[in-house]
């Protein structure tokens, strides 16, 4: 795979991704909803889904469809316990193991082209986003939309609370993903994502700043094991605990969590863990007919 960086990282964190498909739905729900509503869906659609994850917008995609059986939904992703999540979550969706990079979306999807592209945090890993994005445009029908979500360059919070306090034990302090590299925060400036659809060949880019209210009080629980089980799973806390843990041994690591804990339960908003993410929501148009991408 061209992306083999992304393929590995998520393969590593995607038992910890199924395992948390619950509250990561519940935490990210004001962004799923706004990329379904920017995607503006309507009957004889063919919809692909890039990084599809555990299939969280191919269920609304096909909630959406109930009854309109010409709305057809497919999802990609390069975690294959992800996709065998997806398979199972909505089995009326064609999932695909593949990476969108490079892969050739419309014949591994029986030869469709699609009338829009949606993505919630899929879309921020390629090597190359360009070659990318411009590879999703050749699996478009003329016209189609594009509409994803992704985490805004001011957005620490979602990859640090939690982490602050024990991330302070390294000699290095602990600090967000890189802007602009290959990560959660590869398409985190507006200008860089207008750059890229546009050499990508996308047309009426619109980028609109979204915030949305990150509940982890899962059935009704206050959060703080939910919060942390997720910031730990994620490249940062596992940067944090592959140089901590060894170094501390399992005492000291369970007291470095305990900090932790501690951390996230004096920062409690009514009674439970509570996030502002800060996000874009992106938009284009794929104005002419796609013209295949090929390295």
């Amino acid at each position: 795979m061209a992306n083999e960086d992304a393929s590995a990282a998520w393969g590593q964190r995607a038992a910890g991704w199924v395992r948390d498909t619950r509250l990561l739905d519940m935490a990210f729900a004001p962004f799923t909803a706004a990329v379904l509503e920017a995607a503006d869906l309507g009957s004889a659609m063919r919809v692909l889904d890039v990084g599809c994850g555990t299939g969280t917008l191919l269920e609304g995609i096909t909630d959406y469809g109930t009854g309109r059986d010409d709305v057809k939904s497919v999802g990609v992703d390069v975690s294959l316990s992800m996709v065998d999540a997806a398979r199972r979550r909505v089995p009326a969706a064609t999932v695909i193991r593949a990476d969108a990079q490079v892969a050739d979306l419309s014949q591994m999807s029986g030869g469709q082209v699609f009338d829009r592209v949606v993505s919630r945090f899929g879309v921020m890993f390629f090597d190359d986003a360009v070659a990318a994005f411009t590879n999703i445009r050749s699996a478009a029908a003329p016209g189609a939309r594009l509409a994803f979500a992704s985490w805004r360059e001011d957005e620490t919070d979602m990859f640090l609370h939690g982490l602050r306090a024990i991330g302070a034990r390294l000699d290095t302090p602990v600090g967000p993903p890189t802007i602009g590299a290959p990560g959660p925060l590869g398409l985190a400036n507006a200008d860089h994502i207008r750059d890229v659809l546009t050499a990508a060949g996308w047309t009426s880019v619109e980028i609109a700043a979204i915030d949305g209210l990150c509940d982890f009080r899962l059935d009704g629980a206050d959060g703080i094991e939910e919060r942390l089980a997720m910031v730990l799973n994620g490249s940062v806390g596992q940067h944090v605990r592959s140089q901590l843990e060894p170094q501390l041994g399992p005492e000291g690591w369970q007291e470095a969590l305990d900090e932790a804990r501690e951390e996230l339960r004096g920062q409690m908003v009514d009674g439970g863990v509570q996030i502002t993410g800060r996000t874009w929501l992106v938009t284009a148009s794929n104005a002419g007919d796609a013209q295949p991408w090929s390295l």
